[in-house]
C-alpha cells in the first residue's frame, strides 16, 4: 500500500489529465522535486500531450515525452491505440469500457519511469491511479500496486536505496476526492485534457467524460470543460 512518507524527488507519469496533473500538484505541493514524463503510445487521444506541456510550464517542472509510437502499433485491440474500434460511449465503470484497455500500458510505462528516476537519482516513480479505475484497469488496483512496485526495487537493486518507492497518492481515493484536492491546490483544471476522443473538445459521452464530469457534479465543483454535449443523467 502506499506509503504516508514523501519523497525526495520524483518521476511522475503525466499525461497531461485531470489525475496526473492533481498528483503533480500535489507532490510539488509536499516539498517534492518532481520530474515529469509523458508517452506517446499512439493513443487516439495523443493531443493530452500538448495539455500535459502546457501544465508543465505553469508548474515550472522538467517535461520529458517518450516516444513508444512502434510499440503502439503491436499493443491491438484497444479502442485508444486502434481506429478501427470505436471509442465506447457510457459509464466508466460499464462492461463495454473494457474495449479501451492497453495492454499492459501502466506496467510499461512504470517500469520506463523506474528507469528514469534511477538514471535521474530519484528516490520514487508517482502515478495518479484512482479507485474508479479499479473496476475496468488491472493496473490500477492496489494488488498490482504492491507487485508493480517490488518489481521496481527487485530490478533496480544495489542501485536505489532501500527507501526507493512507487507513490500512488489517491489509489484508494474517488475521482471527485482529486478534485477536491485539486481545488484546494489552485490546479488550473481547463489545462487539462481526458476525453478519449481527442476532438476540439471533450466529447462529453465516452466513459472517462462521463466520469470527469460525475466528479466535479459529485464534488460540488464548478466544471470549467467544454463538453459537445450532455451525458443522459448527468447535469451541469
Amino acid at each position: 500500500m502506499p506509503r504516508t512518507t514523501a519523497p525526495r524527488h520524483a518521476v511522475l507519469i503525466f499525461s497531461g489529465g485531470l489525475d496526473s496533473a492533481v498528483t503533480a500538484y500535489k507532490l510539488r505541493d509536499e516539498g517534492v522535486a518532481v520530474s515529469l514524463l509523458s508517452f506517446n503510445y499512439g493513443q487516439r487521444h495523443v493531443k493530452e500531450l500538448a495539455h500535459a506541456a502546457s501544465l508543465a510550464d505553469q508548474l515550472g517542472l522538467s517535461h520529458d515525452i517518450v516516444d513508444l509510437t512502434s510499440l503502439g502499433r503491436i499493443l491491438g485491440g484497444s479502442a485508444l491505440t486502434d481506429p478501427a474500434i470505436e471509442v465506447p460511449h457510457g459509464h466508466y465503470r460499464a462492461e463495454t469500457m473494457r474495449s479501451t484497455v492497453v495492454p499492459n500500458r501502466n506496467a510499461i510505462m512504470l517500469e520506463i519511469a523506474a528507469g528514469a528516476a534511477v538514471a535521474a537519482g530519484a528516490d520514487a516513480v508517482a502515478f495518479g491511479a484512482h479507485s474508479g479505475d479499479h473496476a475496468i484497469y488491472p493496473d490500477c488496483r492496489p494488488e498490482f500496486f504492491t507487485l508493480i512496485e517490488a518489481s521496481l526495487r527487485a530490478g533496480n537493486e544495489g542501485h536505489v536505496d532501500a527507501d526507493f518507492q512507487l507513490v500512488a497518492p489517491f489509489l484508494e481515493l474517488t475521482k471527485a476526492d482529486i478534485v477536491r484536492e485539486g481545488t484546494r491546490l489552485g490546479v488550473p483544471f481547463e489545462l487539462t485534457w481526458s476525453c478519449y476522443q481527442g476532438g476540439e473538445v471533450h466529447c462529453g459521452a465516452c466513459g472517462t467524460c462521463v466520469e470527469r464530469r460525475e466528479a466535479f457534479d459529485e464534488a460540488a465543483v464548478t466544471d470549467p470543460t467544454v463538453y459537445m454535449r450532455t451525458p443522459k443523467g448527468i447535469g451541469r
